[in-house]
């Protein structure tokens, strides 16, 4: 079963984040530059929060808010679900399915080790599932073929 740790160690260890006193604007030209969807908001190491793209859409955008006057920290969402390395694919894929989120903060003894988001889980699926294809294709070719 594919851990959360594993999903990490593909990913490299990449936080990207913003201090709360950073424009909207400023947070999503970090995010279009980065190539990714969310960023972390930290004040002095401290998670705060995250902002993603549907933050922006739902917050800014479709209440005429400018990205430009409004900070990260008006927008960001807190409320995520937490995830430690140890819990499996899974388990991120039916709390983002229940909660309606497409990303989760990972953290490890208190602390924010990283942020998977719901492309990464669906990678871990498929990558299992070509393992277990493998797997029967090795069992039925050794025991039949």
């Amino acid at each position: 079963m594919s851990s959360v740790a594993n999903i990490l160690q593909k990913k490299h260890g990449r936080i990207i984040s913003v201090e709360p006193t950073t424009s909207v604007l400023d947070a999503i030209h970090l995010m279009a530059d980065k190539n990714i969807g969310s960023v972390i908001v930290a004040a002095n190491g401290t998670y705060l929060g995250l902002v993603t793209e549907r933050d922006y859409a739902r917050k800014v955008i479709l209440q005429d808010k400018h990205s430009s006057e409004t900070l990260v920290t008006e927008i960001m969402s807190t409320d995520l679900p937490r995830v430690s390395p140890r819990d499996t694919h899974e388990t991120c894929m039916t709390l983002m399915s229940e909660r309606n989120v497409r990303y989760l903060p990972v953290f490890e003894n208190g602390t924010l080790v990283g942020i998977i988001s719901m492309l990464d889980v669906i990678s871990a699926t498929v990558d299992r599932q070509k393992e277990t294809i493998g797997s029967l294709q090795d069992f039925i070719s050794s025991n039949f073929g």
